[in-house]
């Protein structure tokens, strides 16, 4: 049996077990899906000497950490500096790790049907490895990206210089921390919602809610909302391609 699995911590509300365990029984495929919380990503190296591993995937907060303990990465991992796919293959009978970035395509897979013209410019929340993942799939579209951070840093907004004229000036915003995922739902980012048009587009990586109070707040300012669901989706069909593919 092929064993794949996702490491990262939490993983209680894992979005990627259901969805490969239930595709592993549907397609009759010899497989199994595990979790692997991972309380330091040192734990990574005892994790990939498992007999019958074949792949992982990547969570919060080790998208970027468990970079030094690969031996390749794809271009596109590398120009993201952030890894959410591991491909397990044998080469001169050495376990050889390489690296992807499977976020990329969903989030633009996702996307692309609700961008319009006036979307020329976001606002990313969060610096994480997500966050690196869609600045990079939307500053290949042409879309001027800003970072919006908690703590100041050089060439970011914090949330409190979110003012008029930023909010008018990015109409598309996107939540890509876990801020207000279950069971936190009551929580959201710190935007200032009021200032929100029928002209704005949030997207929110979180999908469960599968409204978020950043996304319901945006719709009761006409904003036109999206959750992270279609995102998740576009990132396991492309895992699971790269995982079965012979380069």
């Amino acid at each position: 049996m092929r064993k794949f699995g996702l490491i990262g911590l939490p993983l209680a509300q894992s979005f990627s077990k259901k969805y490969f365990t239930a595709k592993f029984e549907q397609e009759g495929i010899d497989a199994c899906y595990e979790l692997y919380e991972l309380q330091d990503i040192a734990e990574f190296v005892a994790l990939i000497q498992q007999d019958g591993l074949c792949g992982l995937n990547v969570t919060i907060p080790y998208k970027e950490q468990v970079i030094r303990y690969l031996d390749e990465l794809d271009q596109t991992a590398a120009e993201i500096g952030a890894v959410n796919v591991i491909k397990f293959t044998q080469q001169n009978g050495k376990l050889h790790l390489k690296g992807f970035n499977s976020d990329a395509i969903g989030f633009d897979t996702s996307l692309l049907p609700f961008l319009k013209s006036c979307h020329h410019k976001a606002l990313i929340l969060g610096t994480g490895g997500s966050s690196k993942a869609i600045n990079y799939v939307l500053q290949r579209q042409g879309i001027e990206t800003t970072f919006v951070s908690r703590t100041p840093k050089p060439g970011m907004l914090t949330y409190d210089q979110l003012n008029q004229q930023i909010m008018n000036d990015h109409l598309l915003i996107i939540n890509s921390t876990p801020v207000g995922s279950f069971p936190h739902s009551e929580e959201c980012p710190d935007i200032p919602y009021e200032l929100l048009t029928n002209k704005h587009l949030l997207f929110d990586v979180v999908y469960n809610p599968s409204e978020t109070l950043f996304l319901r707040k945006g719709r009761e300012q006409g904003a036109v909302g999206i959750n992270g669901e279609g995102m998740l989706i576009g990132q396991a069909l492309a895992a699971w391609e790269i995982w079965n593919r012979d380069k």
